[in-house]
């Protein structure tokens, strides 16, 4: 059968991703503890100073690593969670998770330890569906480790032990302001995920959008850049999807992965 593909515009160029390249990372934890400051150290290197409450933000980065084209979606959710059922949709949908606390807050470490086990709990439903255990790749990450150790209320002892006997799960102790541990924590997300390492942001060439044409397969757009190897470029229109796109996308990955379960079924026997 005909693989899917995801079509984006940029530029001049018509960017076709094939729907198993394309990844969604959802970033979940309670309010002020610095997610979208995370998201912004991986979108494009900043941090901002002044916080301004997340509603829902969304964004799109694309890939060409090596000709291969991959897109990522990123869900930066609020911390409030107005809406229980769109948080359980955002989890069901997501490929990755990041979970952030605060090193000094408690409540916040706490909010944490729910999330893990809504994510678990919700990601189970799925997997009963494509019967097999669903992998889940998951950073928990303790935020604002450039302040004063004095301030500290959780201990990284008691934030391994969320990750401890499973490999899709790590902890990182981060610091989005000064940039500490934040290009590493993402090289091993993507690492368990199974993705290339160069969606890593230290590891791919950044492109602006009136550069799009590079993302063209016809190699002349490669060389007119003089960009080899790994790059990627941030959507400036991405807009998050429809529920009904979203439940469409869902339905898509469950068939997925029931084909290529039946397909590795084939190649055993």
């Amino acid at each position: 059968p005909r693989a899917m593909m995801k079509t984006l515009s940029s530029g001049n160029c018509t960017l076709s991703v094939p729907a198993k390249n394309s990844y969604r990372m959802v970033v979940l934890g309670a309010s002020r503890v610095g997610k979208s400051s995370i998201v912004s150290r991986f979108l494009n290197g900043r941090f901002e100073d002044q916080y301004t409450p997340t509603i829902e933000d969304f964004h799109r980065k694309v890939y060409n690593i090596h000709g291969d084209m991959y897109q990522l979606d990123i869900l930066d959710t609020s911390g409030n969670h107005p809406f229980p059922a769109m948080r359980r949709l955002s989890i069901l949908t997501g490929d990755v998770f990041i979970l952030v606390f605060s090193l000094d807050s408690r409540e916040s470490f706490d909010e944490v330890k729910r999330l893990q086990k809504q994510i678990l709990e919700v990601k189970s439903c799925l997997k009963n569906k494509t019967k097999e255990a669903a992998e889940l790749p998951m950073v928990i990450c303790g935020n604002k480790n450039d302040h004063s150790e004095l301030c500290r209320q959780v201990t990284a002892m008691e934030a391994e032990l969320l990750v401890s006997g499973d490999e899709n799960c790590a902890y990182f102790e981060v610091s989005a302001k000064k940039n500490t541990n934040v290009n590493e924590m993402f090289y091993v997300l993507f690492s368990m995920a199974k993705l290339p390492h160069e969606m890593s942001p230290a590891l791919h060439h950044k492109i602006s959008v009136q550069y799009g044409d590079a993302f063209h397969p016809r190699p002349f757009c490669m060389r007119r850049t003089k960009v080899a190897g790994a790059y990627g470029m941030v959507s400036p229109f991405a807009r998050r999807p429809s529920v009904n796109s979203d439940l469409k996308y869902i339905k898509a990955k469950v068939l997925r992965e029931g084909q290529a379960r039946e397909r590795d079924k084939c190649s055993i026997q």
